[in-house]
């Protein structure tokens, strides 16, 4: 599944790649202009008082900038960013260790906090409240607590999945923003920037024919651009233009809605073998071999969204333009199957 080159979850190929094109500063920082405004006045206004900003929680999707907003945060603020994950800390002596060894006003990013054991989280409340760490020494009879002293630290937690957060958790959050997806516009500009740091000539044309594939979504745009720029450089003379993007990424069977093989092998098997729905989720991912978490999680969620496939009652239905899509009549009793 991770395979995929529309997939908007992280690759290892994209750590160097993401790294080189990740926005320094929130001026250069594309789209989500509400939260950049946000952040902004915090930000100011913490300098201004002296202190540690407020801890910032981003949630959202996957691939559309929460780690990136992190690092801009701490460029902004002028201190460093220390970055680990929910699943890396495992004891309470991990996450003690991480937080004595920051300085006033250092940054700690959590990704994928809602993965964060809840043992850990009750030692992390103090630490986010009162700024104090309480280590039980001993067991039995004879233990004791220890509290130390912690530096004033902002915690920044990012998660793709915030209702699997704990409501404690979420409360000790000063500033929660939503991260959405990207208007085409936007994943233009950023992928108009990114062919500039990667000395990619590209056609203004061009651009949109790959913005439109990208699920929306920076990750996948950065991705599909490095795929036709390879393609380019061997079929043609290395600058990309609209045919040649197009060439590109239908080699790579990606549709110009951004859909992959895989993407239209779910709307035909519910067309051709369920009379396109209503059908449970589990019959769809027996059908197509694939998890049923891995389903719900990674492939249907661009499709609702696309307007491709919709949410009953009764299971999932192909809508009117999933039928279109795949080149097939929607039936006359389409609408009564949706309700």
């Amino acid at each position: 599944m991770n395979d995929r080159v529309v997939s908007r979850e992280a690759k290892e190929e994209d750590q160097e790649f993401d790294v080189s094109l990740r926005p320094k500063t929130i001026k250069e920082f594309v789209g989500q202009d509400k939260v950049k405004d946000n952040l902004g006045i915090f930000m100011d206004a913490a300098k201004k008082r002296g202190e540690a900003l407020e801890h910032v929680l981003f949630h959202g999707p996957p691939g559309i900038g929460k780690t990136t907003l992190a690092h801009i945060l701490g460029s902004e603020m002028g201190v460093n960013v220390r970055v680990t994950s929910g699943p890396a800390i495992e004891k309470a002596g991990d996450l003690g260790a991480i937080l004595t060894n920051l300085n006033d006003g250092d940054i700690l990013f959590i990704d994928e906090i809602h993965r964060l054991n809840r043992l850990i989280e009750e030692v992390l409340y103090p630490a986010m409240e009162d700024y104090v760490l309480d280590i039980v020494v001993g067991k039995g009879p004879s233990a004791r607590t220890l509290r130390l002293d912690l530096p004033k630290f902002t915690l920044v937690g990012a998660t793709t999945k915030v209702h699997l957060l704990s409501s404690p958790m979420r409360d000790r959050f000063g500033n929660v923003f939503r991260l959405d997806f990207y208007h085409d516009d936007d994943i233009e500009k950023i992928l108009d920037r990114s062919a500039k740091i990667l000395n990619v000539q590209a056609e203004k044309e061009a651009l949109p024919e790959i913005a439109k594939r990208s699920r929306r979504t920076p990750r996948v745009a950065n991705r599909l651009l490095k795929r036709v720029r390879d393609y380019v450089q061997v079929k043609a003379d290395g600058i990309i233009n609209p045919a040649l993007a197009v060439d590109a990424l239908s080699s790579l069977d990606i549709d110009h809605q951004g859909l992959d093989e895989t993407d239209r092998k779910i709307l035909n098997i519910i067309i051709d073998k369920y009379g396109g729905g209503p059908v449970g989720l589990n019959t769809i991912a027996a059908a197509i071999s694939e998890d049923q978490s891995t389903l719900e999680d990674v492939y249907e969620p661009y499709l609702m969204q696309v307007g491709l496939l919709a949410r009953t009652p009764r299971g999932r239905v192909v809508t009117a333009d999933g039928y279109k899509h795949v080149g097939q009549e929607p039936p006359e009793d389409l609408q009564q199957k949706l309700v």
